[in-house]
This record gives C-alpha cells, sequence and structure tokens, in this order.
C-alpha cells in the first residue's frame, strides 16, 4: 500500500496503513441537522467522498460512517421558537441535507447514524468513564476530568495551562477543572430526555460520535475525518474519552480539511456571509461546487469569489466541449485502435494520478491531468477524420478514461448538450442578458445572411459578440452560446 496521508496527531505525511490488512474504517464528522449547511459543510463530504472511493480502487474495503447529530442545543432552541418537537426539526433538516447531497451526486455513505438511535451505547459509554476514574458527577450532570487524561492536547498541540478559562463563557466553579466538558447534562423542561443513571437528560455534544464509533467500528478506527475548525475542542474531547475508556488508540489518523473563505473573508455567520450550498447550487450548479472544491488540495484554504466561480464555468466548459466532440465521434464507424500517442498519454497520467493520489490526495493535480488529456485529445481533432478507423477508439478511450476519473471525483457525469446549455442559462443570468433579445438578434442575422445582406448580417454579429455571445454557424443543432471566458 502506497498511499500517504497527512495526519494532524503527528503533524507529518505517514504511509497509511489499515489497522485490518485490506480494510478501512473511516468516521466523518456530518452535519448538526438544525439548518441547511453552508457551502464549507460540504467541502468535507465531497472530499471524503474522493478519498473513500480512491482508495476503494486501490483494493481496500471501506467502510464509511457519517452521521447526524439530532439532539443538541441549535435544534432545541430552533423547535422551541417554531412550538414543534425537536424531532420536527431533526427529521426536517435531514431530509433537506439528504436532498442537497443527492444533487452533489456523491456516493452513499455506509452508515448514517443518529444520535438519538445510540442513547443505550451513550449512557453505557459514560458510566465506563466513571467507572474508570475519567469522568465524574455533580448534581446529575457528568464531567469529563481532563487531569485524568495525561496526554490531553496532543492532537491540537494546545497546552492547557496556557488557555484561558471563562474568556468567552462564565466558568461553572463545580468543576474541577474549569475545561473539564460536559459528557451527560440534566434535560430542563421542554427539552428531550433519557433516562439514565445520573436521572433524565441528554448527552453532550463529543460523547455522541464517540459512542458511534466504537458502537459500529470498534476501539480503533483507521481513519477520522473533519474540517479543522472541529480539532479543538471536538476531536481532542473524542481522543480523551475513546482511549479513557479502552485504553486503546482511539484513531490512527486524524485527516481534517481547510476553512473556505468568500471573497478572502472568512465565511460565518457573525460575518453575515454564509452562502447555504443549497442556493449556491441554484444560482450555479452542483457540478461547480464540486469542481471548485477539488481542484485545490483539501488542506489549502480556498477563496470563492465570483472570478474563481467563473474559472471553473470555463474550465467545465472546455471538458464538456471534448465529451460531446467524443460522443459524436463515437457513432464513426471503427475497427482500428487506439492512436498510440494518445493511448500513451493515457497511460501516463494514469500514472501521474495515482502518484498524485497517494501522496496525500493532491486533487489539485489530478485536475491539471485532466486538462493535459483533455487537449491531447483535442489536438487530434477527430472530428474532421470520420474516415479515419482509429478514431472511434480513440473517442472511446478517452470517454472510458475520463469516466473512470469522473466517478471518482463525482464530476463530469452530466449529459454534455444539457450541461452546456444550463452553463449557458447560469452566464445569461450571472450576466443580466435578455435570452428572448439575443434569439431574436440571432434571427435577424440569419435572415440576413440568407437576403446575402452581409453588413446588415455583420451588425447583428457585432452587437452579439459585445454581449458576450459566440455564433455556431457549423452546429445545426446550436447556434449561439454564451462565452465561457
Amino acid at each position: 500500500m502506497s498511499i500517504q496521508l497527512y495526519n494532524t496527531l503527528t503533524k507529518t505525511k505517514e504511509p497509511f496503513k489499515p489497522l485490518e490488512e485490506g480494510k478501512v474504517k473511516l468516521y466523518l464528522c456530518g452535519p448538526t441537522v438544525y439548518d441547511l449547511l453552508h457551502i464549507g459543510n460540504f467541502r468535507g463530504a465531497i472530499f471524503f467522498n474522493l478519498l473513500r472511493n480512491w482508495m476503494e480502487l486501490s483494493g481496500l474495503d471501506v467502510t464509511f460512517v457519517y452521521n447526524y447529530t439530532d439532539v443538541d442545543d441549535k435544534i432545541i432552541k430552533k423547535a422551541n421558537e417554531e412550538g414543534v418537537e425537536s424531532t420536527v426539526i431533526s427529521e426536517r433538516y435531514i431530509k433537506e441535507f439528504e436532498q442537497d447531497f443527492n444533487r452533489l451526486g456523491l456516493k452513499k455513505h455506509d452508515h448514517n447514524p443518529r444520535v438519538t438511535e445510540f442513547m443505550p451505547q451513550i449512557i453505557k459509554f459514560v458510566e465506563d468513564l466513571v467507572k474508570n476514574e475519567k469522568a465524574y458527577v455533580i448534581e446529575g450532570e457528568v464531567f469529563y476530568s481532563i487531569d485524568s487524561f495525561d496526554t490531553y492536547g496532543k492532537l491540537s498541540g494546545k497546552n492547557i495551562d496556557d488557555l484561558e478559562a471563562g474568556q468567552r463563557v462564565e466558568v461553572d466553579k463545580r468543576k474541577k477543572n474549569p475545561f473539564d466538558f460536559v459528557l451527560w447534562k440534566p434535560s430542563k423542561d421542554g427539552e428531550p430526555s433519557w433516562d439514565s443513571p445520573w436521572g433524565g437528560g441528554r448527552p453532550g455534544w463529543h460523547i455522541e460520535c464517540s459512542a458511534m464509533i466504537q458502537s459500529l467500528l470498534g476501539d480503533t478506527i483507521d481513519i477520522h475525518g473533519g474540517g479543522i475548525d472541529l480539532i479543538f475542542p471536538h476531536h481532542e474531547n473524542e481522543i480523551a474519552q475513546g482511549e479513557g475508556r479502552t485504553g486503546k488508540c482511539y484513531c490512527n489518523t486524524w485527516v481534517h480539511n481547510e476553512f473556505i473563505n468568500l471573497s478572502d473573508e472568512k465565511m460565518s455567520k457573525s460575518l453575515g456571509n454564509v452562502i447555504t450550498g443549497r442556493s449556491f447550487m441554484d444560482k450555479w450548479h452542483p457540478e461547480i461546487l464540486k469542481y471548485l472544491f477539488l481542484s485545490v488540495h483539501y488542506r489549502s484554504q480556498l477563496a470563492i469569489n465570483d472570478d474563481k466561480i467563473r474559472g471553473a464555468i470555463s474550465a467545465l466548459a472546455r471538458i464538456y466541449t471534448a465529451l460531446s466532440n467524443a460522443h459524436q465521434v463515437t457513432e464513426f464507424e471503427g475497427g482500428g485502435v487506439v492512436n498510440k500517442s494518445f493511448a500513451n498519454t493515457l497511460s501516463q497520467h494514469d500514472a501521474k494520478i495515482k502518484k498524485n493520489l497517494d501522496d496525500d490526495f493532491n486533487t489539485g493535480e489530478v485536475v491539471a491531468s485532466v486538462f493535459e488529456v483533455v487537449r491531447a485529445f483535442n489536438s487530434l481533432n477527430l472530428l474532421k477524420k470520420a474516415k479515419d478507423k482509429n478514431s472511434r477508439p480513440t473517442a472511446e478511450a478517452f470517454l472510458a478514461w475520463l469516466k473512470k476519473y469522473g466517478d471518482m471525483m463525482a464530476l463530469f457525469g452530466q449529459d454534455p448538450s444539457k450541461f452546456m446549455l444550463e452553463l449557458d442559462d447560469i452566464l445569461i443570468s450571472d450576466r443580466k442578458l435578455d435570452k428572448s433579445l439575443i434569439e431574436e438578434l440571432v434571427a435577424k442575422r440569419n435572415e440576413a445572411r440568407d437576403s446575402k445582406d452581409w453588413a446588415l448580417a455583420d451588425k447583428y454579429r457585432d452587437e452579439l459578440s459585445g454581449m458576450g455571445i459566440e455564433l455556431q454557424d457549423g452546429n445545426p443543432d446550436r447556434q449561439w452560446c454564451v462565452s465561457k471566458s
């Protein structure tokens, strides 16, 4: 196995070696279901989908768990505001998330556990921590004692002595250490509640993931993923809980994706610059969102702005134009073999893609390889070589190659003709163009050409060009398109 991963725990790239040969246990923190997810929340879903797919292409059997946090303060707050049970809110937003997830065309996970389905396991987990003297009970509330866990802070590198307790919230004077965190808390009136040895209550956030992981995947897992914002305190606390319960390593490799920025500003609700995944996909397209995320390394911050989005549209248009041309070439008569030079190009980029994905999933270089292959295919100009018996098998090889890596990335699977029309509509809306006026000018130009009034035809052509419209006189199916540059 040649895959190397950057491990947040050791701060180095390491050869990935599964706990059990040929099998991978992968857990990714999923959404707290109280609202639509912002686009940053989808970066992990999109990247770890690729990670799982590449590992499977590499011959590994991956069990992928992605949870739903369906009991939480934010869910309860929203339920109280609407005067409904918290389950109404969580069920609503699980369905909303799954709708967005399906639009992205990502492969389903093996398990999507909900916190509320694991209450007996959570309670037993907390009982074990109390028994192991890793946790203590005060007035029906259970706290984890971080002083009982000697290596607390090993993931984040934070020195607890240097942290300022109470800097943002008032310290609970009952705690033995200001940074002790809650495992179980009594429920207030109107809040969901479960019976426990400490009275009616509900779990703290951190214990939920640990209980689901050890219930579904065992005491130790191969990879735990999430955004860098979860390193501390959430993932740090997960380690303390998991290892405090079993005395075994909780997770071998921690993989964290970076933030995204909007217009070079960190996206946050306090700044008011949050864009939901759904609103982005509605305005632009799921394919554009996936392309943006995978065109850069997962550990690099990504600035999303209008220029980046338009660059993604231009890039996708080039790829889909090549796909459209290749499909047309597959209608030619075949019988030959794949162009030798092109076959070598495919082989070379197979090797490059493997090298780049095995080296901590450098997806930006994978996208670069895709463009090199597209450029090589376009240079063959096969649409003008209908009589060359090698044209069809070469186009088929290109389509198969791009499908292999497209399926892995959940990209390039749209119908090319339909997708190019969708891009036109997106750009017409973005540039505030009048589609009916465009079609009217195209029709008038056609009339002028039919009348051999070349000066008038050129006038309409120039007017359309000024609007960013490219004419496609040789295309019987589509006479114009919007410039993607």
